[in-house]
């Protein structure tokens, strides 16, 4: 594979992921401008206070994709998309079984998203990125660049899940 091939293949997952996590933020942020749904569905899941991961999720998920687009903290962004996949499947996603469609919300998606998250922060992010143009070099060999994505994306939503989600209790 030449270097233009990898550099373009490199650059068309960052922006469709980019594209992907931006959407749902955008439909996040249009939620939270409606109203106080969005934060009674986090309390549903145990997220307390709703009101606060609503906005941060809506926030995180505008935000992380100008860095993916841009090749910019590449491991660091692709982590943060790793963790809101993997609060995602937790508080979610992983109850309802594997497969997403019309009546549940299964886990293929957010988990595909995740592992594909932590394979791209691993791979870096080429050299058509701000990375590369500002020659960051860390951490962008492999072992540092996958070690930086995994603890961002899993160590992050680990820490976030233990500090804030308290599953609700079965009414059965």
């Amino acid at each position: 594979m030449s270097p233009d091939s990898l550099d373009f293949a490199l650059l068309a997952a960052r922006v469709w992921i980019a594209v992907v996590i931006f959407m749902h933020g955008w439909r996040h942020f249009g939620a939270l401008r409606s109203g106080p749904g969005m934060a009674s569905w986090f309390e549903s899941l145990g997220l307390k206070p709703g009101w606060l991961h609503a906005q941060m999720v809506t926030f995180t998920e505008l935000s992380l994709p100008v860095l993916l687009v841009l090749g910019f903290l590449t491991p660091l962004a692709y982590g943060g998309v790793c963790a809101l996949m993997v609060v995602a499947l937790v508080t979610n996603h992983f109850k309802n079984g594997f497969y997403l469609d019309t009546s549940t919300e299964g886990y293929e998606y957010v988990a595909t998203v995740a592992v594909v998250s932590i394979v791209l922060g691993t791979v870096g992010p080429g050299e058509w990125s701000l990375d590369h143009a500002a020659d960051l070099t860390f951490p962008f060999d492999p072992a540092q660049a996958l070690l930086v994505t995994a603890l961002v994306g899993i160590g992050g939503a680990v820490a976030f899940l233990v500090t804030f989600w308290r599953p609700p209790r079965s009414t059965a």
